[in-house]
């Protein structure tokens, strides 16, 4: 999956729910469930997705929605050292 955003320091879960093709639901399921997911926050209660932010939603993303992983399977495969070996088989699929 290739994520279009235009290049910015923070994304609205807007922008990052259609970029995705999800809910803005799903974004907010899953920013609860995966610690990786650490969107900022103003004063009103606006969530402002960094980069890494894109990353990680990207990783997530390839397990649960392409690959099948359930959460909990994709909870453990992010924690475990396989993560790492996932993480630059995703970059090398991402750049293709």
């Amino acid at each position: 999956m290739h994520v279009d955003l235009p290049d910015k320091l923070y994304y609205g879960i807007g922008e990052v729910a259609e970029a995705f093709g999800v809910n803005t639901s799903l974004i907010r399921f899953w920013e609860k469930e995966f610690d990786a997911i650490k969107p900022k926050k103003n004063a009103k209660g606006n969530r402002k997705f960094t980069k890494e932010d894109i990353k990680n939603l990207e990783l997530i993303y390839h397990l649960v929605k392409e690959r099948g992983f359930t959460l909990e399977g994709a909870k453990i495969h992010l924690k475990e050292e396989k993560s790492r070996k996932t993480l630059s088989n995703f970059d090398v699929i991402r750049k293709l």
